[in-house]
């Protein structure tokens, strides 16, 4: 049984090597290339656009795009022609996908109370596809389920008792060792990366603490954050705040352009 633990050990560690860097020079293990990334991102948009209904409301639509647009404006690489889509839902929501494409939940709309705040959201989501989080994300699954199968195989061959209890105690620690704490990087990172994006297309990083903070009072009590891929209100409302004085200056320079309000 120890030589099984330390072989499934060893198979996480190995999924946990690095051969990339993230913009933010955090370590990263990336199994796919852009293109197959890309072919993802696009099949689940077009999935999503089928199953969701599409708001109708032009001045809704129009003042998404407008707030997409400025962000993805920014971003160094100027090569895709990002698809912003609103989707009529109470979900307070939004996402990116590889490939170019951002939905936003019309539900968003009633906490994301002005541009600046959904400019929050919007460069958050674009950040985690900046970063190449779905490659990470898809990268560790895909690793870790090897790991686990391996130590399936194992247990069986060895003939251990209670295999399936061993089985769930080997998941478990993967979903909290492994899987939970490195979406809270992810999720950390893209709020660094979002407000910096932000604030260089001319919307105010500091109302990014409003914003979680109006998130907070919508999403009621959080579980403990040990068992959560999302960092609790507290921890993101702290870190935005130490992060005001890097992204400040930023906003600042970009004040200057003459930057349309978006309504």
């Amino acid at each position: 049984m120890k030589a099984v633990l330390l072989g499934l050990f060893a198979s996480l560690v190995i999924s946990g090597c690095a051969t990339h860097k993230s913009p933010t020079g955090r370590s990263q293990m990336l199994l796919f290339d852009e293109a197959q990334m890309s072919q993802m991102g696009a099949q689940s948009f077009d999935a999503m656009k089928k199953a969701e209904k599409i708001s109708t409301n032009k001045q809704q639509t129009a003042y998404v795009n407008c707030v997409a647009n400025r962000i993805t404006a920014v971003l160094p690489d100027q090569s895709l022609n990002w698809e912003v889509v609103l989707f009529d839902s109470d979900q307070i929501n939004a996402f990116a996908l590889p490939g170019g494409h951002i939905g936003v939940y019309t539900g968003l709309l009633k906490v994301a109370s002005d541009q600046d705040q959904l400019a929050t959201v919007i460069g958050h989501e674009v950040a985690h596809v900046l970063a190449n989080h779905g490659n990470e994300q898809v990268s560790r699954s895909q690793m870790t389920n090897a790991g686990m199968q391996m130590a399936d195989i194992a247990l069986g061959a060895g003939g251990v008792a209670n295999k399936d209890l061993y089985m769930a105690g080997l998941g478990l620690g993967a979903q909290v060792g492994i899987l939970l704490p490195f979406g809270r990087d992810q999720e950390s990172e893209s709020d660094e990366l979002g407000l910096e994006l932000m604030a260089k297309a001319g919307f105010n990083p500091a109302k990014s603490v409003t914003l979680w903070q109006n998130m907070a009072k919508a999403g009621g009590e959080q579980g403990p954050e040990l068992f959560s891929t999302h960092p609790s209100h507290s921890t993101r409302i702290a870190d935005l705040k130490a992060l005001q004085a890097k992204v400040t200056p930023v906003y600042q320079a970009a004040k200057k352009q003459s930057l349309a309000k978006c309504q």
